[in-house]
């Protein structure tokens, strides 16, 4: 069992070999992988390759970059998309300053309509953060106050801090293939010590390919070649570590198993 909890089938580039990426994801015991949407034109796409496909899933939801060309996008759209039955989750959203591709007041605005739907809906929401860590814990933490919602911190590459406190929060963390950078030492040490019943590994594919293999476009498949670098790191058993992955990817998305 392994669940690549991250990754986006419908780019470029990829969608035009999504049959082949499939089948290699598969061959390598990949057995569900969610499918990220980043803004509106993507979303009839994604939930179609998931209606054809019984091992995907999809998302809805608007990337911050896309926030300024989004502002139609509101909680009750985001929640009406959210409805169909392949829709398991909402984002990816969030902040990234690092780009600033969106004006920040409405990445904000964005990113609170995204939890919204997903305290409404109670389907998780997919936070992407980037140079943003303290704005994102605040947003975070304030609109738990305004009740319950489910979310994973994807691609994680924060700092300890953030890390305890999305767990703090009660949510879940994915690890990427940076885990697997030379260069990571410090998401290292961090993946190191996250609790089991936490943690979600992803490709973020196309992009992310991991060690063995950096300079290619990352896909599905690469999530075993993750997990096996996050078992060693972690002095765990790799079978165990794809399963409770996976189980903890289900867990999570929990429109994903049988009804």
């Amino acid at each position: 069992m392994l669940a690549d909890s991250h990754c986006h089938l419908n780019y470029k580039g990829v969608y035009e070999q999504q049959a082949d990426i499939l089948a290699r994801a598969r061959a390598r015991g990949v057995t569900a992988m969610l499918n990220i949407a980043t803004r509106e034109s993507e979303w009839d796409a994604v939930i179609a390759t998931a209606e054809r496909e019984p091992d995907v899933w999809a998302t809805v939801g608007i990337h911050p970059h896309e926030a300024d060309q989004h502002g139609h996008v509101d909680t009750a759209k985001l929640v009406e998309r959210a409805r169909h039955p392949r829709v398991v989750g909402l984002g990816e959203s969030g902040l990234d300053f690092y780009y600033d591709h969106s004006d920040r007041a409405r990445q904000q605005a964005s990113f609170r309509a995204h939890i919204a739907a997903a305290r409404e809906t109670g389907l998780p929401l997919v936070v992407h953060t980037r140079d943003a860590e303290d704005d994102t814990a605040a947003i975070l933490t304030d609109e738990l106050g305004k009740g319950a919602y489910p979310a994973v911190i994807h691609c994680f590459t924060g700092t300890g801090a953030f890390a305890d406190k999305a767990l703090e929060l009660g949510f879940y963390i994915s690890i990427s293939g940076i885990v697997t950078f030379k260069n990571a030492r410090d998401l290292q040490e961090t993946a190191a010590r996250l609790p089991i019943e936490r943690l979600l590994i992803e490709t973020d594919a196309p992009f992310l390919a991991p060690v063995p293999h950096r300079g290619r476009p990352g896909e599905p498949a690469f999530v075993a070649d993750t997990a096996a670098f996050l078992a060693g790191l972690r002095g765990e058993d790799v079978e165990v570590l794809t399963r409770r992955t996976a189980e903890n990817f289900h867990t999570l998305f929990a429109k994903t198993l049988p009804a």
